[in-house]
């Protein structure tokens, strides 16, 4: 239960993150840094980009509150801190376009800080090769890092995605570390709605994505919650990023090239809205947390829960590549 200090807490984080795009919007506006409509958009008007620095600054601002008073673990303190690095070279791609290697270099950096300060990750099953899992979970933390950025293109997609995400998580750990996330992305939500009026850019995307496998890995090395949960959790955003990503690896396609690929892009091209795409990335959410809870519970094993993920994931794709089939190059 939520005392009146927290709640007081997170209510100056959801006003702090909602005022901030705000100004961050008008600001954008007068030096015109917007994202420009293109044939692989899936908006169709000049709109402000790299607003998601609004909710980082507030999401910052509450994690510190929570360290120097003591009510945050030192090592997810200092692990979590790279991201501010991450902003800061997502927000400069926002305004000019950065190389690759540039953007692969720093998140490399900084998922390597953030394993430093997490004690690498505890092995998911069978030896204790502490190592060789922290070598695995380096690429992987990159990984997740860019499947965000890649899902976000639809209105409010990846701001539902990291609210529902870290409500669960909440309610799986009772760690209310959760809802700093939750409230400072949910003052952002206002302006990213359907239809948007901002769109938080990499500066967002990026470190959304690495706050959340951040918290992934630390829940998981402390024994509060298994990172096989996590993946279930988080399976709408990688399972669309990774069988998008080898279908084009199949079709011999240029994987730095913009296209409209993903699920929630062809659900929109298939006559889907933004909302209605939000919405239903919402209720397979739902349906995902389901199955952890009830696995979570013990009513069912883990492996039948995998399963049935997966039979949900696949049924989407299936349903909407018969609105729009996956397009060739």
């Amino acid at each position: 239960m939520l005392q009146l200090p927290e709640i007081f807490i997170l209510a100056i984080l959801f006003i702090l993150s909602f005022c901030l795009t705000f100004f961050y919007k008008s600001w954008a506006l007068k030096r015109s840094l917007l994202d420009i409509p293109c044939e692989r958009s899936s908006h169709t008007i000049p709109t402000p980009t790299g607003a998601g620095i609004s909710f980082v600054i507030a999401f910052y601002t509450g994690l510190s509150f929570l360290y120097f008073t003591c009510h945050l673990e030192k090592d997810l303190f200092f692990a979590l801190l790279p991201g501010i690095f991450l902003t800061f070279v997502g927000f400069v791609d926002d305004c000019r376009k950065l190389n690759m290697l540039t953007r692969i270099l720093t998140q490399i950096l900084c998922s390597g800080i953030a394993l430093f300060f997490l004690g690498g990750m505890h092995p998911l099953f069978g030896s204790n090769l502490l190592w060789l899992w922290s070598i695995v979970a380096l690429f992987g933390i990159v990984w997740f890092i860019n499947l965000f950025n890649f899902i976000d293109g639809s209105d409010g997609y990846a701001s539902m995605e990291a609210i529902s995400v870290s409500l669960a998580l909440c309610l799986f750990t009772g760690m209310n570390v959760f809802l700093l996330l939750a409230f400072s992305v949910g003052g952002f939500l206002y302006w990213n709605w359907p239809k948007a009026k901002v769109f938080m850019g990499d500066s967002g995307s990026l470190t959304l994505g690495f706050i959340l496998v951040v918290f992934g890995i630390h829940f998981h090395n402390n024994g509060t919650l298994n990172f096989f949960f996590w993946i279930l959790i988080t399976s709408l955003f990688w399972f669309d990023a990774t069988v998008t990503l080898f279908h084009r690896i199949i079709n011999k396609e240029k994987l730095c090239q913009a296209h409209k690929n993903h699920m929630y892009q062809r659900a929109i091209l298939g006559g889907f809205s933004h909302l209605k795409t939000l919405i239903s990335g919402l209720v397979i959410n739902i349906l995902l947390f389901f199955i952890c809870f009830i696995i979570w519970r013990n009513f069912i094993p883990l492996f039948f829960g995998i399963l049935l993920s997966l039979i949900i994931l696949g049924f989407a794709m299936y349903y909407i590549d018969q609105k729009f089939a996956f397009k060739s190059k």
